[in-house]
């Protein structure tokens, strides 16, 4: 058996073809709207993030379940010509996930999603070597057993471990007591704890499962962030906003890409604000990934909603 590359990041977890459909106004129910155009693209959690990072210089890998279908075939095509080490399960007949976006005037989205059960990625579809090869592993946590079980094998390496979560699914709690920097949609922490305050929530889940950090992304509110001795909070950028889709996915791109640079936790979570700020001015979940330095003139030259500040 041949060696497994050592990499930057490993991810597992979702990847999606998009189709986006921007609309002037978002239609009342049982109404009729029309539409001039729309577009396919590659996008899902994961996939989206490994994408990002490996644009930035990161090596990456990506570890995923696709059909034998044109929207496969697309996914295939784009971890091949951006570099990816990709390790693809291919189910025969069945179609790879797919979502039907759509995106209002003022950028936010809609998502209708469709996935194939058999596409759900198992333990047993998992290779050790694929994560401990790797200096960080990203996951979503919708095949919540694979998850646990590559950040079980992570966690025992010493490879630290990041998750992008927005649902509780069954079996969560596993996961999370492997996971080291927990960065979740703005409800998330207050429905996994029963704590209706934000940042209470964010103190109870870092004392609950020892996370090293706990985070809640707040769209144009930015992030809010505990490592325990103090709150973080970044706040977003003022853009142009076209789309949202994947304005998460690359937050975590840049969080994880910051981590991997040893960066201070501050410039970590406003380097993550920006790209994800850039990433909103395009269409599509990877429409607006930009380079680093690209990123960084967005830093320096760009208002904010408000002025970032730290909270005990």
């Amino acid at each position: 058996m041949a060696e497994t590359a050592k990499v930057d990041l490993v991810g597992v977890g979702l990847n999606a073809i998009d189709t986006l459909i921007p609309l002037v106004h978002f239609p009342s129910r049982g109404s009729k709207t029309e539409y001039t155009n729309a577009s396919v693209l590659p996008g899902g959690q994961t996939a989206t993030t490994i994408i990002a990072c490996q644009t930035w210089g990161l090596k990456t890998r990506y570890v995923g379940k696709l059909g034998d279908d044109d929207a496969g075939n697309l996914h295939r095509r784009e971890f091949a010509r951006t570099g990816v080490d990709a390790h693809l399960i291919t189910v025969p007949d069945a179609a790879s996930p797919q979502s039907l976006i759509l995106v209002d005037e003022g950028g936010e989205r809609t998502v209708l999603c469709r996935r194939d059960e058999r596409l759900l990625l198992q333990p047993e579809n998992l290779n050790r070597d694929w994560i401990v090869n790797a200096r960080a592993l990203h996951v979503d946590g919708f095949e919540t057993a694979a998850a646990t079980q590559a950040a079980s094998w992570a966690r025992s390496a010493g490879v630290p471990v990041i998750a992008d979560l927005d649902e509780t699914y069954a079996g969560v709690d596993e996961l999370i007591a492997n996971v080291d920097y927990l960065v979740v949609s703005r409800d998330f922490p207050t429905r996994l704890t029963g704590e209706r305050n934000l940042e209470q929530a964010l103190r109870t889940a870092k004392k609950r499962f020892g996370c090293t950090l706990t985070a809640a992304t707040l769209g144009e509110d930015g992030v809010l962030a505990w490592d325990g001795k103090q709150f973080y909070w970044s706040a977003a950028y003022r853009v142009p906003v076209v789309d949202t889709t994947g304005a998460g996915d690359i937050f975590h791109a840049g969080f994880i890409y910051g981590l991997l640079q040893d960066w201070p936790l501050d410039r970590q979570l406003d380097y993550a604000c920006a790209a994800a700020a850039l990433n909103c001015t395009c269409s599509g979940a990877r429409g607006g990934i930009g380079s680093v330095a690209a990123i960084e003139e967005l830093m320096a030259a760009t208002p904010r909603y408000a002025v970032a500040r730290a909270t005990d």
